[in-house]
């Protein structure tokens, strides 16, 4: 594995003292958003959240006045056309991910999109052509990857601690299934647990391995009652040198969200991947050990390291290329679980 790429990648992060601010706007009253990004965002030592935008003022409103935020709008468009606005955030079902970040690209306004950042790899090339075409920075929502946590697990991979790599293990699951109205459940709206959730231990074997999947299976509940959509799912993507991610995901299942990073003589075991404690565990042959994480709040940590990229005070962690690589391995266990096959990437 290239551990240096994997480093490398892990590793670009600097201190700066902050004087300015990068003004937000939110496109959406999601749960993610006015549970998790604005107050991260307001947490932040770069961001302000300045605006909020839904297709019903009356919900834009409310939502702002229980957040804080100086000015709501009534139209995707009105917000898109505010010039106090530095970058916008979308946190729209997935099938409209594609067509406002482009408008929003298009309007000058830097985009951190809602993951997955679309529904399939052709259209998060699109975003990434706009992106490059007007000079602004995109980037995909997966907060976890900001955590340090994550660079300590690739050192301890680097090191040798645990031998030779063998394989990773990833699962995300949570209950949803008894509303049957959530856009989770939405077929053409890009609903499923590979979609929602199973994207995160994809998108974290492919960080922590440094290098893409050659394959995937995947078998799946496909549930009528729920518009035939994915709600739970079992695979593998097949990485070189012969090592493999097996994951599962689902919606309807006792919620767990652990990784499992297993070597010839030991493995990394991270009880809570995601979301929750940052604690993990290292099993080698000296035993067992806690490995204790700072508790800090990742969306926070999001938002800045953005701010940052923006302001041109460091690069692109995690680049619109990295988000059509994972689009891709998303797009094969899709084909995969609703063919029944073994699909290349």
């Amino acid at each position: 594995m290239d551990y240096t790429r994997v480093e490398s990648i892990l590793s670009k992060k600097v201190a700066i003292t902050v004087t300015r601010k990068l003004r937000w706007g939110v496109i959406g009253c999601a749960g993610i958003a006015v549970h998790s990004v604005i107050p991260g965002t307001k947490q932040s030592e770069t961001g302000e959240v300045t605006a909020i935008a839904s297709r019903d003022l009356a919900k834009a409103e409310e939502t702002a006045a229980k957040l804080g935020i100086a000015k709501a709008y009534g139209s995707y468009e009105e917000i898109l056309n505010d010039a106090d606005i530095d970058a916008i955030y979308i946190p729209l079902p997935n099938h409209l991910h594609m067509e406002w970040s482009i408008r929003a690209m298009e309007a000058g306004k830097h985009v951190l999109c809602e993951k997955p950042i679309a529904l399939n790899a052709e259209e998060a090339q699109r975003m990434a052509d706009t992106a490059a075409k007007c000079g602004v920075h995109l980037a995909e929502a997966f907060m976890y990857r900001q955590h340090p946590r994550y660079q300590d697990i690739a050192d301890i991979i680097a090191s040798g601690e645990i031998g030779e790599l063998r394989g990773i293990h990833g699962t995300f699951t949570f209950n949803n299934a008894a509303d049957s109205k959530n856009v989770r459940y939405r077929r053409d709206w890009g609903g499923g647990s590979i979609y929602d959730v199973g994207c995160y231990p994809i998108s974290a074997a492919r960080l922590l391995l440094g290098a893409e999947p050659e394959a995937a299976t995947v078998h799946a509940l496909i549930s009528p009652e729920h518009d035939n959509v994915d709600m739970m799912a079992s695979g593998i993507l097949e990485f070189p040198n012969s090592v493999a991610l097996t994951f599962d995901c689902g919606m309807w299942a006792a919620f767990r969200n652990t990784l499992e990073v297993i070597g010839t003589n030991g493995r990394i075991e991270v009880p809570e991947a995601y979301i929750g404690n940052p604690t993990f565990y290292v099993h080698s042959k000296e035993g067992k050990r806690e490995v204790t994480q700072p508790v800090l709040n990742q969306y926070a940590l999001q938002a800045d390291d953005f701010a940052r990229v923006v302001w041109g005070e460091k690069e692109a962690t995690f680049t619109p290329a990295d988000a059509v690589a994972n689009m891709k391995a998303i797009d094969a266990c899709l084909k995969s679980a609703y063919s029944r096959t073994r699909v290349s990437i």
